[in-house]
Parts: structure tokens; sequence; C-alpha cells
């Protein structure tokens, strides 16, 4: 009982934006809904962001969704209706804006930052492999130093080691 109870409210709860278009907001008319439906889909919520209005809850989702069916059911065209919500809210509106100079770092942004993230970590391995290189050959004088002090270290490394008890 407890488990159905569980899965019940799952459900409300994955369906919650099934519910964001209530019935007192949809048109008698099945054509200008499934128009408003459409427009919905693609009209961005100011306050969620990312979320459309036809999936949204909030108030102001609600008041442009009924500005949308109001709009329609006055004769609109659906490319009237989004002109118009785009002249009071801008192209933030809209959940695909338009290609236009205002909106090239919106659709170029994430490719540019993308590429620089590739050039910076080839700089990155092409310094660690330049950083990789062989040290240069030793002059003549660390070569001498260098016998010296393997000389000076010799005598004490061939010592007899002292030998432990011998076994029988």
């Amino acid at each position: 009982m407890r488990l159905r109870s569980l899965l019940v409210a799952l459900s409300l709860l994955l369906a919650a934006p099934a519910f964001a278009v209530e019935p007192d907001e949809m048109l008698a008319d099945p054509v200008l809904e499934q128009r408003a439906r459409a427009l919905s889909a693609e009209i961005r919520c100011v306050v969620c962001q990312n979320e459309s209005i036809d999936s949204s809850n909030a108030e102001i989702a609600r008041e442009v969704r009924l500005l949308v069916r109001e709009r329609l059911v006055a004769g609109d065209s659906d490319q009237q209706v989004l002109d118009y919500l785009v002249a009071r809210y801008g192209d933030f509106v809209l959940l695909r804006p338009p290609m236009k100079p205002t909106t090239y770092l919106l659709w170029f942004g994430p490719f540019v930052v993308l590429l620089l993230g590739v050039l910076g970590v080839i700089v990155y391995f092409r310094g660690q492999r330049a950083g990789a290189t062989m040290p240069p050959a030793l002059s003549t004088e660390e070569k001498a130093r260098l016998a010296r002090l393997l000389a000076e270290a010799a005598p004490q490394d061939a010592r007899p080691q002292e030998e432990g008890p011998k076994k029988a």
C-alpha cells in the first residue's frame, strides 16, 4: 500500500508540467488551442528562463499563455503573436532566438569557448613536451668534477663489507 502511494505521488510529480496549462485557459476551438499550445512551447518563461510557458507554473507564464490565446482569438497569425511578444519582452522570450548580430554571442559563444579550451590544451601539452627535452651535455669542467666526486666516493664503496656469522 505504501509503495503504491509512493508511485502515485512520484507519477504526479513527474506529470506536473502537463498541468501547467489549466482548464480555464483552454480555448473552445481545438484548432486555435493547438496553435496556442504550439506557440507556448516556443516561448520562454521570463521567470523560469529555461522552461517554456507551456510547461511553467509561474504566474507570469499563465499571463503570457492567456495573452497568446487572446491574440489568436483576435485573429493574429502565429508570427504576429511572436512579434508582439518580442516587441514586449525582447528576443529573450523566444526559446530559439533569431540569428542576427545582437544574438551572435548567444549562437557562437559556446563554440568560441570550446575552441579556446582546445587551443589552451594544445598549448599546454606543447609546453610540457618542450620542457621534457634532454638537458644539455656536460661541459668538460663538469665531467672532470663528476669524475673527482666519483673517485672520492669509490674507496668508501669499495671497502669489504663485514661478514656475518657463517652458517655451518
